[in-house]
Order: structure tokens, then sequence, then C-alpha cells
């Protein structure tokens, strides 16, 4: 059966009703995706090669007698399965569209992207909505099935969108978005910079009320200029300096609102305080968080949250594991876990929020096609030793030789004990008042199951360090 356009109004998926598709991936996504077409009555076939399906791959099916395909992040376009359905004419969705698809409610959405930040950001939105009561589910990108939760009854839903879930979405019309920043991340999927950054805009198409960017970003800001929203969908800008009108921004160390007050030409409504940041960090908050805060704060007031509940959200809000999570001290060193740094970008910012300037760096893993050249040149003055992982050592290695060839590098080589011998090796180059930071810069899969293993391998070993 063809299947019909995505309804304006919610049906919960009445319309897929006796379709057959194909199912690529058989992660979080493709079982929630099986779950929901078993209830809707039409039919899953599911292709992935980890066993846990009914084919490995595409090859011997008739692409001919499906009507959908809803494929997950870990099928580029570039795939031979995605390819083949595509020269087939068959619609591809993302997990994200089919989760728009199948919404039980038309209760608000709200998208947060960007190569850094976006859990932090989607999560800070939740605690704001959940501190005004408002019934919100925080899902998607974090492990958190966005399918399921589309097919509950929430409120608001609170959405980590990846590049690779807005490659293929197509209909999702979210009150408010926001893009926190771009950089190259992901190019072995997308292909190019260009790619990623296309795929990165689509996060605003079709918004309603507001298309949230960072005002002194000008790629970003030329997303928001070039998007297709719905009329009436404004513009807001977020600065960590002093906000002029349809911004908000930081007066004198408070978080402000010059966009959502009916009075944004003469006053600014305040929100909370750069303090209220305080306890999420050792030593000064990094502008990179006070750009989050204001972000979730713009999102969140785009679907009505009152500024008392921003304030209160941001005070009870704890970051996510292994995001600069102080570990502990051994003889006067610092042990601090960033594994959720993926990327160049994220590392970066993991450097500007720690007191320390002498860091032991291990870092490393899977390369994803990266140049790591600035990240090194921006934090090399920081560096007293670098510990380097990972099976793509490589490319670090090279921008390590190139922009701090001075720098003391020690590298360990792959297998069961990596992390063991990786900290035992920072531990050696390390001196009272140093900081040992694991901020790979790299994805984990090499040697670990997510960047979380590598984080709690990192912490038991530094456990291990103090006797405990």
């Amino acid at each position: 059966m063809p299947v019909a356009d995505a309804p304006v109004e919610p049906d919960g998926g009445a319309h897929l009703a006796g379709a057959r598709v194909l199912v690529l991936g058989m992660g979080i996504a493709g079982l929630s995706t099986v779950a929901a077409l078993s209830d809707l009555g039409a039919e899953a076939v599911t292709v992935d090669s980890n066993g846990a399906a009914d084919h490995p791959s595409v090859e011997g099916l008739d692409l001919a007698t499906f009507d959908v395909v809803m494929a997950s992040a870990a099928f580029s376009p570039h795939s031979d399965a995605v390819v083949s359905c595509l020269a087939s004419g068959l619609p591809v969705w993302s997990e994200m569209e089919f989760a728009w698809r199948v919404r039980a409610t038309d209760a608000p959405w709200v998208l947060v992207t960007g190569t850094n930040g976006k859990t932090t950001t989607t999560q800070m939105v939740g605690a704001m909505a959940a501190a005004a009561g408002v019934d919100v589910k925080v899902c998607g990108n974090m492990g958190v099935s966005v399918i399921d939760a589309a097919r509950e009854r929430h409120a608001l839903l609170a959405v980590e969108i990846a590049s690779l879930q807005l490659h293929f979405t197509h209909t999702v019309s979210p009150a408010a978005a926001v893009c926190l920043n771009v950089d190259s991340d992901h190019l072995d999927w997308h292909g190019s910079v260009e790619a990623y950054r296309a795929d990165k805009a689509r996060v605003f198409r079709l918004a309603r009320v507001a298309a949230v960017y960072p005002a002194h970003d000008a790629v970003v800001e030329r997303m928001v200029e070039e998007a297709d929203v719905v009329e009436g969908c404004r513009a807001i800008g977020v600065t960590g300096g002093s906000p002029t009108v349809s911004q908000l921004g930081v007066v004198d160390g408070l978080l402000v609102d010059r966009a959502f007050t009916p009075h944004r030409r003469a006053e600014a409504l305040e929100l909370g305080a750069v303090a209220d940041l305080a306890h999420l960090v050792a030593g000064d908050v990094p502008p990179y968080l006070v750009t989050n805060a204001l972000s979730a704060a713009a999102l969140a007031r785009a679907v009505d949250v009152p500024p008392a509940a921003v304030r209160e959200g941001l005070r009870g809000f704890a970051l996510d594991q292994h995001r600069t999570a102080f570990v502990g001290a051994v003889d006067g060193v610092d042990y601090v876990d960033d594994s959720k740094a993926t990327n160049a970008h994220a590392a970066l910012a993991a450097f500007g929020g720690r007191q320390s300037r002498s860091v032991v760096w291990i870092a490393g893993g899977l390369a994803k096609g990266q140049d790591f050249s600035a990240l090194v040149a921006g934090v090399r003055d920081r560096l007293k030793a670098v510990v380097l992982i990972g099976v793509e050592a490589e490319p670090l290695a090279t921008a390590l030789a190139e922009h701090a060839a001075d720098i003391p590098l020690k590298r360990v080589g792959p297998g069961d004990t990596v992390m063991r011998e990786a900290v035992a090796a920072a531990r050696g180059l390390a001196q009272p008042g140093d900081t040992v930071l694991l901020s790979p810069a790299c994805a984990s899969m090499d040697q670990f199951r997510s960047y979380a293993d590598r984080g709690d391998a990192f912490t038991s070993e530094v456990r291990a360090l103090q006797g405990g």
C-alpha cells in the first residue's frame, strides 16, 4: 500500500496500518519501531548484521514489496542498504521522522542539535519545564527512545537530535529548535563538511515559534536565515554579552531575556544568574555552559515556561555523567572524566573549564575523519604531557608532532588493560597541582562499548589508585 502523507493532526500512526516497513538497524530505534508497527497492524522486516534481525543485509530482498524504510543512524546515506532502497524509489525515514508520524498528541516538541552541548542543553530544558510542573519527556539521541516518548501522552518533548537523525527527517514541525554550534564531526557518515552542515540546518525546518541560534556564529545564523520555517516563527539569538532585542544574554552576571517579553524593546526579564551554574563545575563557569543554559532557556520560554522555573531548573540541575566530572584527587593531582568529549570541539571546551594550567591529557580513539590541528594548537599551552590511546592514533599523533612537539607523549597500545595503563602512565607524568583529564576527542567504540563504558573504566582505575 502507498504510505499516506503525514497527517496534519497526530493520529498515533493509524495511517501506517497495513504498511510493510523495512527497518534498518536493531538498536533502540529499530526495536521501538518494530514494537510500534506491531501495535499499528503494520508489518516490519528487519535488517542488521548483529544477528538480531530477520536478515543480515538487504541483498536478496524484493524491495518493491515494501512501502517505506526506517533507517537508524547506523546506516549512512552512502551505505549499500540505503543506496539500494533509494534506488528502488522507497521513501527513507529517520527514527525522528517515524516518531513524528506515530505521535499520539500534538504536544510541542523542542529540538536540540549541535556538534557539542546537545545532551546538557536538552536536559536543562527538561529541568526548567519540570520546575514549572510540566509533564516533560527528555529523549532522543542520548539513548531514550523518542518513538516511545511520542506514543505516550506527555505535555512536552525535549528532543536531542543529531545530524545523523536529521538527514532523513522530513515532516517534523517543532515548536522551537536550536543549533548550538557546528564543527567538523561524523564526516565519515556525511561525506563532507558541507553535507554535515546542511543536515544540521534541517533542525530549523518547519519550526513554528522560535529558531534559536548563537548570535556570534555566522554559520548558524545563516542556517536560520535560510530555513523554511512556519510563518510567524522568530529568530532568537543567544549571546554571552548584553542582549539586543530578540536575544537572551548576560548583564552584570544575570541571565536575561529580551525575546519573550512584551516589553523587550525597553527592558530585559531576569531568568537567573551565571552563579546558578557554579555548582556544576570546579572553578569559573565556562562560557559554553552559559550558552547551553541560555539556549535551553530560549527553548523553554518559547513553550511558555515562566522565568522563575528557568532559574529553579538551573539551580537544581546536574550535569550528565562523564562530562567534565571530577572523579577525585590522588597525591595532589585532580582526575577529571570527560569521556563524553567524542570530538575535537568538545575536548577544547573541556580545557576551558579546568582551573589547572597544567594538564596531563588522555586522548584518542576512533578519529572519525577529524583534523586535530586546531585542537592541539588551542590547548598546547595547557599541556604538561599527553597519553595517547586508541586504534586510530595517527591523526592525533600527527597534530601533536606538528603543534606540540616539545610536549612529552606516551603511547598506550590497544588491549584489555588500555585504561589501566593509560591512568598509570598519566600518574607517572603528573605532579601535585596538575590535572589528569580524560577528554578523548574521539569516539569510543574501538576499545569500549560506549563513551560511558570508557568513562567508567577511567573512574574505576582512579578509584583503585585511591585504594577504593
